[in-house]
């Protein structure tokens, strides 16, 4: 089972073009796609082999990194479809989302000073958590109509959540450090 440098990630693990996915399917035919083209399974063949096994494996572990998360997932979609991404100079101009962004960070740097700062931050990451499972069910229902610009929107503001959510995981271990 070669994979063709043509093929879409999707192609890849032979799924359907589709914001929603099996992830245990796509996990099993990452797992097939691995044995069939490891570099080891190569050890005996020319360079040019070898080589090509390597660029194989590594284009399987990069479409496998995409399709599984859901942001990367919805932003390739996006682009497979003409969407064009300019992360210097684009962002997000909601005010409101700005707005509730500012605030969120605001309580991200407030948590050392709570009483509980652990069940403070847990509180928060619950609440951010939630916000961005209800922005990745709208990105779907998004892609699925083909709303391709609000969607790209979508995309930017799920980017400032999952930083804010890096930010979070951080200082959890941060305090956790401080014990």
């Amino acid at each position: 089972m070669a994979v063709e440098f043509t093929q879409n990630y999707f192609e890849i693990f032979g799924l359907p073009v589709d914001f929603q996915i099996d992830t245990s399917l796509l996990t099993e035919r990452y797992r097939e796609l691995q044995k069939t083209v490891h570099p080891d399974r190569y050890a005996n063949a020319s360079d040019r082999d070898r080589r090509l096994a390597v660029q194989q494996a590594a284009n399987i572990n990069e479409a496998l990194n995409t399709l599984k998360l859901p942001l990367k997932r919805a932003r390739y979609l996006l682009e497979l479809n003409g969407v064009e991404f300019d992360d210097e100079k684009e962002t997000t101009m909601d005010p409101e989302f700005l707005m509730e962004q500012m605030e969120l960070r605001e309580a991200v740097a407030d948590v050392r000073k709570q009483d509980d700062p652990f069940a403070s931050l847990n509180e928060l990451m619950e609440s951010i958590n939630h916000k961005q499972s209800t922005m990745i069910a709208r990105l779907q229902e998004l892609i699925s109509t083909q709303e391709y610009e609000a969607a790209k929107m979508q995309v930017q503001k799920l980017q400032f959540l999952e930083k804010l959510i890096f930010e979070c995981e951080s200082l959890e271990q941060d305090l956790a450090d401080a014990l």
